[in-house]
């Protein structure tokens, strides 16, 4: 119930927001501007007909073309058509594609703070980032990151808490780390490095077979809602609990040029259009989860489903205070945006506590 209060809360927002421009005759378009048709090119990460993820560029097409009654035209190229799945930054930044869609994370090699906006370990909750992304500074802090890259960033669909990962083997130790080849991706890869594993990042197409052909000895991919149709579980029987994406964030990107030349109404529903399909994104991860998860138990009884021992998680939480804690010191806008993160779950998850999870606690049996 909370959350469909909550999402009928932001849908009203969306509309509101667009509304409120009509009501202003200081932003009415001319004529000419309501004839006018713009079309824009979105070039997202993910496959073909990829299930979740794909579906939200497809539903914010849909939003766009038809709140903007037809002057806004979507065309998506999926990575079937362009080639790069990684290349997304660069595609919108250089004005190849006026927009993007794909994980803020994964552009850390370009911007280290780029990664703080996907979703970071130990960190906070899909509502509770959603909740300082609007109103608790994100969003300010992520147009500082990517307005240097003509850039802007809006969320863009979240997985929700994500499953920490399949392993061929158990993990019951720290030592059992150590060496372990691991696709993860983010910032949760500088900590499993950190104590000794060997992070590999690997697009969404090849998991599988790199898996399978022991290219890498474990991997997250997102949970139930997308793991099933993957089929790691017949090659890695141990499922882990979530540690590292507990709110995992995707992103459109747009490329400022292209949208500061839109008028001004078709800005706002461009926005609204890509704050709604990623609140609808959520609100199917989580029903595909629990959906998939159902048929996991039933269907394929030998998954073992296992959480990291204390000791493990004790390694894995000192790795990042202390990678944080570097990397604050050597960069003024990350000890920002860290200082913004830290002080905003220590607020809200106070509340948390005693809300969501003290009502959890009490359903337990």
């Amino acid at each position: 119930m909370k959350k469909t209060i909550q999402a009928i809360i932001l849908l009203t927002f969306s509309i509101s927001a667009t509304a409120n421009w009509f009501n202003d005759d200081k932003q009415k378009p001319t004529q000419q501007q309501e004839q006018k048709t713009y079309t824009l090119k979105l070039a997202e990460t993910w496959p073909s007909n990829f299930p979740i993820f794909g579906d939200t560029p497809k539903k914010f097409k849909k939003l766009a073309e038809t709140m903007s009654n037809g002057r806004l035209k979507i065309r998506i190229d999926s990575k079937n058509k362009h080639k790069a799945p990684f290349g997304i930054f660069d595609f919108v930044k250089s004005g190849q594609y006026d927009l993007g869609h794909s994980a803020s994370y994964y552009w850390k090699g370009k911007d280290i703070n780029t990664l703080f906006f996907t979703s970071m370990p130990f960190g906070m909750t899909t509502f509770e980032q959603h909740a300082w992304f609007e109103y608790g500074g994100g969003q300010e802090l992520m147009d500082k990151v990517y307005a240097k890259y003509g850039l802007k960033s809006i969320i863009g669909g979240s997985s929700g808490n994500q499953m920490g990962g399949w392993f061929q083997k158990e993990i019951n130790s720290i030592a059992d780390l150590k060496g372990l080849k691991m696709r993860i991706p983010g910032f949760a890869g500088e900590i499993m490095a950190e104590v000794g594993a060997k992070p590999i990042n690997i697009s969404p197409g090849e998991l599988y077979t790199a898996l399978d052909r022991g290219t890498i000895d474990a991997l997250e991919w997102i949970g139930p809602s997308l793991d099933l149709r993957m089929g790691f579980h017949k090659i890695a029987p141990y499922y882990y609990t979530g540690w590292h994406e507990p709110g995992s964030e995707l992103q459109f990107l747009v490329n400022l040029k292209k949208y500061n030349s839109l008028p001004k109404d078709l800005q706002t529903i461009l926005i609204s259009a890509m704050k709604l399909s990623a609140y609808q994104m959520y609100d199917q991860s989580e029903h595909e989860s629990a959906k998939n998860w159902a048929t996991m138990k039933k269907d394929y009884p030998n998954i073992k489903i296992r959480t990291f021992p204390k000791p493990v998680f004790d390694a894995l939480r000192a790795a990042n205070d202390k990678l944080l804690k570097k990397l604050a010191a050597s960069n003024p806008l990350s000890k920002e945006i860290i200082e913004s993160q830290t002080n905003y779950l220590r607020k809200i998850r106070a509340w948390t506590a005693i809300s969501d999870q003290a009502y959890l606690n009490s359903q337990s049996k």
